[in-house]
């Protein structure tokens, strides 16, 4: 079982007990960490096992409000319309094929507390809080039964989408969602191991716009479940460790100039924002 973190830059943090350690100051880890590098499921257990037989160790004195996303370059991929929630918010009726999908740039990602910028192109940008699956090994057409086995752990996302544009027409939902500080995925990475089946299930996902809760919803109301997300996005692809799947959303909330939005998914993270005024 393990919790990352990543403070300033790339440095990577790891839960001992109910502190931090920073990496750069263990032997094998005394450079700054890349956290693709550690989500292999043996460099998970060699560090797990590692931090459990540390006697004098500094301890780091972070806070999660100070910490920077857990990815900053790698694939990021999104599961549309997989709340009945949703699905209403945009009045149409969840797919039944599979999840509505996604592909979005790197560039759109950003630090946990920056301010989030509304593009001039949209007059409705929308904010949704989501779970995110972090790809530990690199995979391709993973069974819906072996899933666990190539996620290194769940995380906290904030995705945000030009709604007026996927209104006008669906086809661009890509574009739509790729705008620069259009997404934040972190502040900390938690391992799978740290939750069994049903415990997942009940794991709340809520959107809080300005302190009061717009959507929230367990991941029990999902209509694909991860292990299905896990087969759909890759099948006949090759995902890389640090790969994000964001899971969808309970329910949006409308942002606007000087607005508060947080994304908490429980147990796992707290993701904070302002809207530039």
């Amino acid at each position: 079982m393990a919790r990352f973190k990543t403070g300033n830059g790339y440095e990577i943090f790891a839960s001992h007990g109910d502190s931090w350690i920073s990496l750069s100051g263990i032997e094998g880890y005394a450079t700054p960490t890349r956290l693709g590098d550690l989500l292999d499921p043996t460099r998970l257990s060699e560090l797990s096992a590692l931090l459990g037989s540390l006697q004098d160790v500094e301890y780091a004195d972070i806070h999660l409000d100070q910490a920077a996303t857990v990815v900053d370059t790698g694939d990021v991929w999104g599961a549309g319309l997989n709340y009945k929630g949703h699905s209403e918010d945009l009045n149409t009726r969840q797919p039944s094929s599979g999840p509505g999908s996604y592909l979005r740039p790197s560039s759109c990602l950003i630090g946990n507390g920056q301010e989030i910028e509304l593009p001039t192109q949209s007059k409705r940008v929308t904010a949704e809080a989501e779970l995110g699956l972090v790809i530990g090994t690199e995979c391709k057409n993973v069974p819906r039964d072996e899933w666990r086995s190539v996620v290194a752990g769940v995380t906290s996302v904030l995705d945000l989408t030009a709604e007026d544009v996927i209104r006008e027409n669906p086809r661009y939902i890509p574009w739509a969602k790729g705008f620069d500080t259009f997404c934040s995925v972190g502040p900390q990475i938690v391992s799978l191991g740290e939750f069994d089946d049903a415990k997942l299930q009940s794991i709340q996902v809520s959107t809080i716009l300005n302190g009061e809760t717009v959507a929230s919803a367990p991941l029990a109301d999902m209509k694909y479940d991860l292990g299905f997300l896990v087969e759909y996005f890759t099948a006949g692809r090759t995902f890389s460790p640090g790969t994000v799947i964001c899971t969808g959303t309970p329910g949006a909330a409308v942002i606007n100039p000087g607005d508060s939005i947080v994304s908490v998914v429980e147990g796992i993270g707290v993701l904070s924002h302002t809207v530039k005024g």
